[in-house]
């Protein structure tokens, strides 16, 4: 399990700047840092883009469990990834980072913690943290993986790297 000390750091650094976030931004107050780009504080209770935001509650609980299904498959995953080079592991470490970064949210807190804001003239994309970040990323390298280094044909062996 040599790949868990990135998803580690993923989780203290998200953590780290969600506390900053909250002991230093007002809650929907936009601070500006650059054009496009505020830090504004908010609280999430649904999931990715607000979906399930004024579910009532119940949400939080199916968040969690989803949460730690997929955080324990890609512990398995990340297992079985361990020798297939460095793209993978990665990309899997920081899917799990950011998973747990934002489960730490809603079983302390009932919500997660968002503070980055990015806009263009009156169209804001919603806010998100570290952890979605590093989600998002991790995911896309997932995606680049799985089209990548595929024998003709689709064959399930392919190249580490």
């Amino acid at each position: 399990m040599r790949w868990l000390w990135l998803a580690a750091v993923v989780v203290v650094l998200d953590q780290w700047t969600k506390a900053l976030s909250v002991a230093h931004l007002e809650l929907h107050q936009p601070l500006p840092v650059l054009p496009s780009f505020n830090l504004t504080l908010m609280y999430n209770t649904g999931a990715a883009f607000s979906f399930l935001n004024d579910a009532g509650g119940w949400q939080r609980w199916l968040f969690i469990a989803l949460a730690m299904a997929v955080s324990g498959v890609i512990v398995i995953w990340l297992r079985r990834a361990a020798t297939e080079g460095l793209w993978l592991p990665i990309a899997l470490s920081l899917v799990l980072g950011g998973a747990l970064g934002n489960l730490w949210d809603r079983i302390t807190l009932g919500h997660v913690v968002d503070f980055i804001q990015v806009y263009y003239a009156r169209w804001y994309f919603p806010a998100f943290n570290v952890a979605d970040s590093a989600i998002t990323v991790g995911a896309l390298m997932l995606l680049i993986d799985a089209f990548r280094h595929r024998p003709p044909g689709g064959g399930a062996d392919r190249p580490s790297g």
